[in-house]
């Protein structure tokens, strides 16, 4: 494994930051590291950087104890920060040497040049990074962390500040890292995770909650099913919830409902039994899984 915690607990004062988790990630894992704001996240990724120790449990970077082998560790980990420090006074090109120089980059200048493109800095690369709006120097945060080409990339929010097309370009950078390497990343943009991840960490007030694919996540509570049905005509929802399979219902746009039940089969008959009724015209009418987003506010409610 590329990243493994086990049992990890940090505490400040009385206040228990993370609460005797564990996971895993392997190579070639893209893993969103979900959480609302103070259940952790940072904490656990500043463990596992080396930046902070845990007062229990384990921190292994491939293979090595993150605490018994500090520098070793550090040299594998491509690490952005959630608060992406950086000398503002300091030109694009000339951070990056240094960023090169501290991890002993061979054929610095070329590592410099295919790290700024890589990242899309090229037109900035210039300027100093003081001058840069927030989006570009989110980049040059971006390429610090892969100019040494780590094994490991751990981002804390790399796509804060960035604009729809930034967040597309950035997310592709991370797409392609995945390809060879390990990363685990924090968003609280849930369809970024949903189109990069191929698994979901959500903790929460410290401790674990979920630890499982998209996919699974979205379709693991079995007593939940989702159907949407589109009409073609304005429909009374009293109509609707007199249905005795219909758990909840929520009107869409237009002419359409969400409905919510244990069972689909018996819904989706009892929708055209009521539709011959009325002489209802039924447009579509299709299941639906739970978005990331529903998942995320049920386990961390």
């Amino acid at each position: 494994m590329s990243i493994e915690v086990k049992n990890l607990v940090k505490v400040y004062g009385e206040q228990r930051a993370v609460n005797d988790i564990s996971f895993s990630v392997s190579k070639g894992e893209i893993v969103g590291f979900l959480g609302p704001n103070g259940a952790g996240k940072s904490t656990t990724m500043k463990i596992l950087t080396g930046y902070l120790q845990a007062t229990e449990g384990s921190a292994f970077i491939c293979g090595l104890n993150v605490k018994e082998n500090a520098m070793q560790t550090k040299s594998k980990i491509g690490y952005l920060p959630e608060s992406n420090p950086l000398y503002y006074d300091m030109y694009v090109r000339e951070y990056l040497s240094f960023i090169a120089d501290v991890h002993s980059v061979n054929n610095k200048k070329t590592a410099v040049n295919n790290v700024i493109e890589l990242v899309g800095l090229t037109p900035e690369s210039k300027k100093k990074i003081g001058q840069l709006s927030k989006g570009y120097k989110q980049r040059v945060g971006l390429a610090a962390a892969l100019i040494h080409n780590p094994e490991v990339l751990i981002l804390d929010e790399p796509t804060t500040g960035l604009d729809p097309n930034q967040i597309s370009e950035i997310r592709e950078v991370i797409r392609q890292q995945g390809r060879d390497k390990t990363v685990l990343f924090s968003s609280h943009i849930l369809q970024e995770v949903e189109a990069v991840c191929s698994r979901v960490i959500i903790i929460n007030k410290g401790s674990l909650v979920a630890n499982d694919t998209v996919g699974n996540l979205q379709t693991g509570n079995k007593e939940t099913h989702y159907i949407i049905v589109q009409f073609g005509a304005p429909v009374s929802a009293d109509i609707l919830t007199a249905l005795t399979e219909v758990n909840q219902l929520h009107k869409l746009s237009g002419h359409q409902f969400q409905l919510t039940t244990k069972n689909p089969e018996a819904l989706r008959r009892q929708l055209m039994e009521t539709a011959l009724q009325h002489n209802l015209n039924i447009v579509s009418m299709h299941s639906e899984t739970q978005s990331l987003e529903t998942v995320f506010k049920t386990l961390t409610a």
